[in-house]
Parts: structure tokens; sequence; C-alpha cells
């Protein structure tokens, strides 16, 4: 279930459409849903919470993204359900980013690629590159858009990310390098690369120097919101209102509750696409 577009044409049509790089995550926590849903199993929960956000944001943001972990820890029922959800989406004429941070080689990453589409609609992975491009081309060449973490958000990042080699780039660097020559041969007509990369919003100044090292791929930045991340962090990182998706969960999905809980998600969207369109002007 891929779609034949380039990933990252498709990704850039989809923005343009929505007119913010707005991507609303899908993290479901069984202590976090509306009281409304309270009486409901955990997956039926979810799945009633899930298809009102996609209903929420569709048509304010280009994407979603599914943290698959959400979904595994409840075996195959949470799988499955998973797999509607994406359809749900992809029907809303949503993006859909499977957050599974993959990584392994061989055979192995072929069976990734194809459980990446076998249960519903996927257009981008993210994906772990610590195993070199053996982990990272099986994806791509199933038709994939992948997201590959080269600078992540959380703190503790640092003391593998930030170690200098012996040329004095960083490990993030390094892989930038990698990763930004391997991605020109799948680059489309949007001049963007369906090899993208996870550069988190809160490793802002960061983000400017690799962004000069990987000047056609797409970064996903997470970190805004409920991380501390301000939306002017990630203007350097655009180029004509493209080349940055900017995730954010917490801080549309559970929002300070006002009217109803669907409305205060679709409130909260808005007001973070606004934010972001007129900084990626």
């Amino acid at each position: 279930m891929v779609r034949t577009e380039h990933r990252a044409d498709l990704l850039c049509s989809a923005i343009d459409k929505a007119g913010s790089p707005l991507c609303v995550g899908i993290d479901p926590v069984v202590s976090k849903l509306p009281d409304q849903l309270a009486s409901l199993s955990t997956l039926d929960g979810f799945k009633v919470f899930t298809e009102g956000v996609i209903d929420a944001v569709a048509g304010i943001a280009p994407a979603v993204k599914f943290q698959s972990a959400c979904f595994e820890r409840y075996g195959a029922a949470g799988i499955k359900l998973l797999g509607a959800l994406r359809s749900h989406a992809s029907d809303a004429g949503l993006i859909v980013i499977l957050d599974a941070k993959r990584g392994d080689i061989g055979i192995t990453t072929e069976h990734y690629a194809a459980s990446a589409i076998v249960d519903g609609p996927c257009d981008w992975v993210t994906v772990n590159p610590y195993l070199g491009l053996d982990g990272i081309l099986p994806f791509l060449e199933s038709g994939l858009g992948v997201f590959c973490l080269v600078r992540t958000s959380n703190p503790s990042g640092d003391a593998i990310q930030k170690q200098l080699l012996a040329d004095g780039r960083t490990v993030a660097e390094s892989i930038a390098d990698v990763l930004a020559k391997e991605g020109e041969q799948f680059v489309g007509e949007s001049g963007w690369s369906s090899l993208g990369v996870v550069v988190g919003a809160t490793k802002f100044e960061e983000a400017i120097s690799l962004r000069a090292r990987m000047p056609h791929q797409i970064f996903l930045m997470p970190g805004i919101g409920a991380q501390g991340g301000q939306a002017a962090d990630v203007l350097p990182c655009f180029a004509d209102g493209h080349g940055a998706l900017i995730p954010a969960s917490r801080s549309v999905i559970y929002p300070t509750p006002q009217v109803d809980w669907q409305t205060d998600i679709a409130n909260a969207a808005t007001n973070l696409a606004s934010e972001l369109q007129v900084k990626t002007i």
C-alpha cells in the first residue's frame, strides 16, 4: 500500500496545499485520552481518539506521524488497529509517516520495508542509520521515503552525536555527509530527496550547519512545543516553504480543554500551523 509518486514531491505538494509544514504526531496514551472515552476499552479508545484527531487536523496539517510503539505494545490487535488508522489518515488526504526507527541489514531490512506497507498505507518511515546504507536502501528501493536519525532532540543523544572524529567532524556530521551523498540519486522534481533526515528543533544551531551539509534533505524536526523548541528556531532550515516538516504531538493532541476535545485539537493545530506558515514564507 505505497503510492507511486516520488515521496518528497508528494510531501511538498501536500505542504503547499495545506499552507503549512505541520505534522501532527499520533502518540495515544491511555491516561491522556479525553474523559468522554474513559468507558471504552484501550484500543477502542485509541480508535475513536485517533480518528477524531485525524478528522480534526485534515486540511490543516499535510501529514501525520504515527508512533508505532504506542500500538505495538498491544500486540497483534494494536498493529491491526494501526494499519486501519493509517488507512483512515490516507483517505483523509494526509501524508502518513510511520515512526518505527527501524535499523537492521540484509534480508531483515527488506522484511521491515515490506512490513511498513503490508497493514496500511505508509509514505515515509523513520530509520536508524547506525548500520549504514544496508539498513536504509531497501526502504527507498521499495518506494518509501526515509527519515534517518542524524541529530535527535533528546539531551542524552549528545554523548554520541556530538563526539568528535579524527577529521574534526562530529558523528552527526559524518552521518549527514553520507546521507547527503547517497540522497542525490533520490532527488525528485521538487529538488528534495526522498532520503530525508531527523534533526531536532531543540538543536537549532547545529541544524543550520547541517542544512549546509545536506541541501537536498527534508528535515523532520521534532521538539517544537512541549519539548521547548520555538517556531523561529527552524526558519533557517526552509527554502521557499519547503525543506522541513515540523511534528508536534502533545501540544496539539492534548490541548488545554476549552470547548470539546476535537474542537480543541483543531484549534491547537490551526494556531501552530499559522505560526509555522508565518515563519516559513
